[in-house]
Parts: C-alpha cells; sequence; structure tokens
C-alpha cells in the first residue's frame, strides 16, 4: 500500500495518491492532472478511481480530465448531482483498490455532499482518513458555501456536529487524519501549518472535537469570526458540479506568444486585463500602463479569485521568462480560463517596440517616518483581524479582500501612502487603484514589518485569539 499527499502551497490544498496492488486512486486532484497520470505510469498502476470529497470552492477539480484521461470513475457521496458522469455513492459503501477498501462516511455540514473517506488496509485496519474539508488539524470546514440556497449556515453547522461526532471522533485515536487544506486556506479560520496528524491529537487539541461541547456552543464557535468569503468560491462550485473545458484547450489557448503589437491591440479590441505576474519590485518600478500586479511568488491564484469578479474576464499576461505556463496552469485552477496570450520577450519587448510604461512609487518604512507630517493617508491593506490585532495610530483599515466593495471610501484627488504585512499585498492594492484613476500614490516597502522598526506610532497589541 502506497499512500502519497501532493501538496500544493499556494492553493494549501492537499490531493492523494494511493496505490495497492497495480491499482491507483486519486483523492480530490487539481485541474493539472498530468502529475497523478505521471504517478501511476512510473509505478506501473492504472488509476480505477477518483475519489472527490465534496464540490470544492476554492479551486476547480481535475476529476473530469483525469477520468476521460485514465478510465477512471468519479466517485461522490450522497446528496452529489453532477452535469457528467458519477458513481454517487451510498454512506458507508466500499470500494476496492488491489488489498485495500475506501469505505465512503457521508459527513454533510460543510456542504450537503461533503464526505469522508476511510482507508481501511488488506489487514482489514482503520488506517486513515481523507477528511476534505470536514475536519482540518486545528479547525473545522465553515458551513456557509452550500450551493442550494434553501439551507442556513446554522443549519449547515448543526450537521457538522453530527458528522463529527457520530462518524469520525468514533474512530481509532491512531487513525490518520489526512485533510484537503491547511494553513492559508479560506475554507477555515485557524487551520495548522501541519498537513497530516492522528485522529487521538486532534480529540485532545482541536477546538470543534471537545468531547463536553453541546451543538449550540459549536454552532457558534465554529461561526464565530468567519469572513465573508471570496467571490470565486460559488462560481469554482459550480464548475466543479457542472462541468468546464479541458486543462489541455486552455493551456493551448493560454499559453500563446504575443508580439508588443499583437498584445496592445488584443488588450484594446477583447477588452483585455493585463495581469502582470512578476515580482512586487520590478512592478513599481515600471510597468505597462494600467496593468494590475499579482506575482506568482505569493498567493497568486487566490488573490486573482478573490479579486478578478468575472471568470470570463480575458486575460493578457506579462509573465518572467519561461513562466507563462504556470501562470496559465494556476489561473486555471481557480476557474480563469480565458486567458489570451502572453508578451513575448516582457517588458523589454514592449519598451523596444516603442510603447509607454508607467511606475508607482515606493520607498522605505524608514523614508515613511521622514515624511509623516499628520497630514498623510496611510492606507493598510492588511486582513481586518491583523489591523485590529497592531497598526500605525493614524493608518485607516482598507483591506485587500475587499477593495472593489470599498473604493467609494477614498479621493482620486489625494495622496495615499499604501502598506501590507510585507509588501506584496500592497503592491496588488496599489495597482488596482493606479488603474482606476488615483495616481497619488506611494507604496511602503517592506510593510509593517519594516514599519514595526521605526519609530511612528503603533496601537497596542492584542492576541488574535481574543479579537471578536
Amino acid at each position: 500500500m502506497k499512500i502519497e499527499q501532493i501538496y500544493t502551497g499556494c492553493l494549501a490544498q492537499g490531493a492523494y495518491y494511493i496505490e495497492s496492488e497495480g491499482e491507483a486512486a486519486i483523492i480530490d486532484p487539481l485541474r493539472d492532472t498530468q502529475p497523478y497520470i505521471d504517478r501511476a505510469k512510473e509505478r506501473g498502476a492504472s488509476i480505477k478511481y477518483v475519489f472527490e470529497t465534496h464540490f470544492h470552492a476554492d479551486f476547480v477539480s481535475g476529476h473530469i480530465d483525469l477520468a476521460e484521461q485514465t478510465g477512471a470513475t468519479i466517485v461522490y457521496g450522497p446528496n452529489a448531482e453532477t452535469n457528467y458522469d458519477i458513481h454517487s455513492a451510498k454512506d458507508g459503501e466500499e470500494f476496492k483498490i488491489g488489498k485495500v477498501t475506501i469505505k465512503v462516511l457521508h459527513t454533510p455540514g460543510h456542504t450537503l455532499e461533503s464526505t469522508t473517506y476511510l482507508l481501511i488496509d488488506e489487514h482489514g485496519k482503520n488506517h486513515a482518513i481523507f477528511t476534505g474539508d470536514t475536519l482540518f488539524l486545528g479547525d473545522v470546514g465553515r458551513p456557509d458555501l452550500a450551493i442550494k440556497q434553501d439551507i442556513t449556515k446554522e443549519d449547515l453547522a448543526g450537521l457538522l456536529f453530527d458528522s463529527l461526532r457520530e462518524k469520525i471522533m468514533p474512530l481509532e485515536d491512531d487513525v490518520i487524519v489526512y485533510p484537503a487544506h491547511g494553513a492559508g486556506s479560506a475554507c477555515g479560520k485557524n487551520l495548522s501549518k501541519e498537513t497530516v496528524d492522528i485522529l487521538g491529537n486532534q480529540k485532545k487539541t482541536n477546538y470543534a472535537l471537545r468531547e463536553d461541547m453541546t451543538k449550540a456552543e459549536f454552532v457558534k464557535e465554529v461561526l464565530d469570526g468567519i469572513l465573508p468569503p471570496p467571490q470565486y468560491f460559488a462560481k469554482n462550485a459550480m464548475m466543479n458540479k457542472e462541468g468546464y473545458t479541458s486543462f489541455e484547450t486552455v493551456l493551448k489557448k493560454g499559453d500563446a506568444p504575443l508580439t508588443a503589437e499583437n498584445f496592445e491591440a488584443m488588450a484594446n479590441h477583447e477588452s483585455a486585463l493585463v495581469l502582470d505576474v512578476r515580482t512586487q519590485e520590478e512592478f513599481v518600478e515600471e510597468h505597462i500602463p494600467n496593468s494590475i500586479f499579482i506575482g506568482l511568488n505569493g498567493s497568486f491564484a487566490p488573490w486573482v479569485g478573490a479579486l478578478i469578479t468575472d471568470l470570463n474576464q480575458p486575460i493578457l499576461l506579462v509573465v518572467p521568462e519561461g513562466k507563462s505556463e504556470e501562470a496559465v496552469t494556476r489561473l486555471s485552477r481557480v476557474g480563469y480560463d480565458n486567458t489570451l496570450g502572453y508578451l513575448e520577450g516582457g517588458l523589454e519587448a514592449w519598451k523596444a517596440a516603442g510603447k509607454e510604461t508607467a511606475s508607482i512609487r515606493s520607498i522605505s518604512a524608514a523614508a515613511l517616518e521622514e515624511e509623516y507630517n499628520g497630514n498623510i493617508t496611510i492606507l493598510d491593506v492588511r486582513k481586518p483581524g491583523e489591523y485590529s490585532s497592531e497598526h500605525l495610530a493614524d493608518a485607516m483599515s482598507f483591506p485587500l479582500d475587499f477593495i472593489n466593495e470599498h473604493m467609494h471610501e477614498i479621493n482620486r484627488d489625494e495622496p495615499y501612502y499604501v502598506h501590507c504585512a510585507g509588501g506584496y499585498r500592497s503592491v496588488i492594492a496599489a495597482s488596482i487603484l493606479k488603474a482606476r484613476g488615483y495616481d497619488q500614490l506611494t507604496d511602503i516597502a517592506g510593510g509593517y514589518k519594516a514599519l514595526k522598526e521605526t519609530g511612528m506610532k503603533r496601537t497596542d497589541y492584542v492576541c488574535p485569539s481574543t479579537i471578536k
């Protein structure tokens, strides 16, 4: 028996490869399926099943493409209705993979179809659970993402309480827990940085698994402090439910080199968004006017999903040399399938063609301290919890997550200094503001981490766990 966790850090997502006696199963695969096919081929195995724990909201799964490429059967738990062929499993149903067994444990709560898969080894022993978004390490899945609108988050939280106590907590303490996500995912509030644990440890440390917890207490604690889900979550869930264009087609269209002239013409003709995925330092120094920065070196796909509201938005890319395929792939993982190509030769080719560039003023934290006169408006674009925990005394909370909803709160005629925690998000925010006509912008390089080293007045630190 072989179990491999295939973890993708930028999405904080874990897919799983399970193999026994030449048969394999994949749980919750990403959109780009070749890594799974290659693993099976290298080991002389055939992929028999693709198990989906639920309709994922934070990424588009590769289940449909993988099934078409390998002949594998797509398996969902109860209550899953799709526009493509699946095996809708019953609670308790078992599937053989070589000498091991996968047993379906229907665990509604995160969503109605949410299912945990119990792996029983060749000796008949409960070995591991693949919990999807039902149980994380240190947390549980948020119960506010149901596609159907006739059930409340309180209802789902109650179902989740029952699922955990009836299906998961009775299992042996040495059962291994393999969740779908780790720290950084918006599918929970406070996920652990670890990605594998044993159930007994979670029973001791996970707040949601307290033995003396009432259902009312569970519902209150699970729902307390949940921020609104990113706008792309519901759209990705529908793609996973209804189907999508093959990844091969998306990649072929999007990974196309364009000359500066063709790039500009296509941007104008298609009303395309120019997305610059280089580093924030390169972007502030020089970029194509009205382009938006979201760098590949950060949480690229989640920020694209949070900020670009139309999944069908035509996108043109400015990428580092050799990174076009990666950019198109990572966009497709969150449902952005309408990439039209990339600027061949990058910004140097753009300038060589005699075309205009722009820049954003960027200064150090020490320089801000020197310039500060009490009349400067500082925009802190970190998350609300980060701001509440500690911030510059005079800074205005302007979280990047909700920038589209709060644009009306600032004035195009006023200057703004923008910072985040380390410098990545502030450049994203500044690029969006600049593209919308806010020209008097200054980025604070190094973000709040650098600002803490200055003598600028800050609020007292408040532990995030005490913030409501």
